[in-house]
């Protein structure tokens, strides 16, 4: 596939591009909404902090949070989903079709049902270990077999895997309705009314998460020129590999229990990425996290005009944003890029 940043120079100058409209997603996100707020109220309410103004309070309690959130979660996605697609060779990768999300809303339920799990931060707990539960029943399933791990195994594994954590969550909501109000907190998916505190117990993880993404960006390019090439040429891809699982974890599982059922950010930024810098990991990682945060917040800021004075889930938009995209992977096949 043909890249649009072919130099170094344009693509650092690629980068620096993004970064600036990252900055303007970030003031989108504090400044729009239900209460409109200029931005100069905005830079006020960060320098000069008035504790009676309504509109300086909701910026700081609210409005910031919510951004820090949207920008952790969608850089994780999308470095977890780039990382993904590298692993198992598959261009449908993603946490959300590899049924992530699905396990962690249904470790939610469960604890719900049967340990009256009432706080939230423990809510965020159990959702990042059903999240790693599984991705590992994912990566097991699709590597049984005499040919190990390959594009069509992962799949059906994922869409297994998925198939059965929605089948029992669903089951458990309907032997204990009582918890679906909770449930949905995570089945939605969405950044609003999470605080910063949330993430405080998580974002360590998931900040060493993005640095080993980063540092792992040469041998994942020699890792996905075959596992023969990788080991001629002295790679312990076994090492590798687990690396970038670990790493697929954390992250993915960190943003589906600060953020719930996000879907498709995972599966759409890489792909953009590549059409703009090609197929080197060394560039895909910085890019999917700079671009990936944008997506995110873009899309919850236009979350909350569609139907206001109401707010759709951020996770309803990332859907209508990405189902027609994976229609047009799937279409493709499973040629790689």
């Amino acid at each position: 596939m043909t890249h649009l940043l072919s130099s170094r120079t344009a693509k650092y100058a690629g980068l620096i591009f993004g970064l600036c409209i990252f900055i303007v997603s970030f003031a989108a996100s504090i400044v729009f909404g239900q209460t409109s707020i200029p931005l100069k109220t905005a830079i006020e309410a960060f320098l000069h902090f008035d504790d009676q103004s309504t509109e300086h309070i909701i910026l700081t309690t609210s409005r910031l949070s919510r951004a820090v959130i949207a920008t952790v979660v969608g850089t994780s996605l999308a470095v977890a989903g780039a990382l993904m697609q590298a692993l198992t060779r598959n261009p449908l990768a993603s946490p959300s079709v590899f049924g992530l999300n699905s396990g962690a809303v249904f470790f939610v339920v469960l604890a719900l049902s049967f340990f009256s799990v009432s706080s939230l931060t423990d809510y965020m707990w159990v959702a990042f270990i059903g999240a790693g539960i599984a991705a590992v029943m994912v990566y097991f399933l699709g590597s049984l077999g005499r040919d190990g791990l390959s594009p069509i195994k992962i799949v059906l594994a994922g869409a297994a895997i998925n198939a059965l954590f929605v089948s029992l969550s669903q089951a458990l909501l309907v032997i204990s309705e009582q918890n679906l109000e909770g449930a949905l907190f995570w089945l939605a998916g969405s950044v609003a009314g999470r605080s910063v505190d949330m993430l405080l117990p998580i974002l360590p993880f998931m900040i060493g998460g993005w640095i080993v993404a980063f540092l792992l960006g040469q041998p994942v390019n020699i890792l996905t020129s075959g596992d023969d090439i990788a080991k001629g040429l002295g790679q312990r891809t076994v090492v590798v590999k687990a690396l970038m699982a670990v790493v697929i974890i954390v992250l993915a599982g960190g943003s589906v229990a600060v953020g719930g059922s996000i879907a498709f950010i995972g599966l759409i930024v890489p792909h953009i990425v590549r059409g703009l810098v090609g197929i080197d990991y060394r560039w895909i990682i910085p890019y999917c996290a700079i671009l990936g945060a944008s997506l995110l917040l873009l899309a919850d800021v236009a979350a909350r005009f569609i139907i206001m004075p109401q707010e759709v889930p951020i996770g309803v938009m990332t859907a209508l944003i990405g189902t027609p995209f994976f229609i047009y992977i799937a279409r493709r096949g499973f040629s790689r890029e």
